[in-house]
């Protein structure tokens, strides 16, 4: 599709890029913006459909070697870019992705390999879930679940930090399904469940067994792990820390206890890390 040239900002072919500040809340809308050049030329190489892109003038060359066929680009003056998405557009490009139908846990279970699941309850942090999204793509994991009170994996923050990490792996919004899930993964696919806690009589992380099919159960950022999703848990286990530091954030939690079972499975088990 040829690019299409704008100047009046009343357009309304581009009322979802106005004001981007408030697309951080766009968890019930069938669509996702991703900001910058990168992230936008990422999402265009993806498998996610593609509502349209946005550039301005002075970034139209370095998109025009992705553009997509079936994918309305728009060109706007770069002043009048920044009027619309209301602030500096210093990241020269924005793309308004489709949410896509992930695949189901027992889909993702009939590919033969050996597991590694994070699944987030009550992360709501929109930083830290693009970390944890970043580092379950990195270390190869199966996918991620997303619990109750999670934050949007595909708002617009989450999805810069993660440097577009959500569109390469299945996120699975489990909400309130997901202690079904987990007692599936635990009874019917022989899943390890190991909770990250704060606990210095808990396991420590180094003597944990890595065998197997892992899910690493990470809580919210101040309450950590409600007793719901302890119970469910074969290993509950901790980090420790040297005296005077009580904790970590939970997105490089989560990058230690990865980084801990990955080694493992990427040892062991096929396609994972190569994705």
């Amino acid at each position: 599709m040829p690019l299409i040239e704008i100047s009046d900002l009343d357009d309304p072919r581009l009322d979802v890029y106005r004001n981007i500040k408030k697309t951080n809340l766009t968890r019930w809308s069938a669509q996702f913006i991703a900001e910058g050049k990168k992230l936008t030329i990422r999402l265009l190489e993806s498998e996610f459909g593609v509502a349209s892109v946005l550039t301005s003038d002075k970034h139209v060359d370095l998109l025009k070697p992705h553009l997509r066929n079936d994918v309305p680009a728009f060109v706007v003056p770069h002043q009048l870019a920044q009027m619309l998405v209301g602030q500096t557009f210093h990241a020269g490009m924005l793309g308004c992705g489709i949410r896509k139908i992930p695949p189901t846990l027992e889909e993702l279970m009939q590919i033969e390999r050996r597991h590694l699941i994070t699944v987030c309850c009550g992360v709501e942090n929109l930083e830290n879930m693009g970390g944890i999204i970043r580092t379950a793509a990195g270390f190869g994991a199966t996918a991620l679940l997303l619990g109750p009170a999670c934050c949007d994996a595909f708002s617009r923050r989450a999805l810069r930090v993660s440097m577009g990490s959500a569109l390469n792996i299945p996120i699975i919004e489990a909400g309130k399904d997901l202690s079904q899930m987990l007692t599936t993964l635990r009874d019917q696919h022989h899943f390890n469940l190991v909770a990250s806690i704060l606990d210095n009589n808990a396991l420590r992380l180094r003597d944990c067994p890595t065998e197997g099919n892992v899910a690493v159960i990470l809580g919210n950022e101040d309450a950590g792990l409600d007793t719901e999703w302890l119970d469910l848990c074969s290993h509950r286990v901790t980090i420790p820390m040297h005296s005077g530091t009580d904790s970590l954030n939970v997105a490089v939690a989560a990058a230690v206890f990865m980084h801990h079972f990955a080694e493992n499975i990427n040892d062991t088990s096929t396609g994972i890390g190569d994705r």
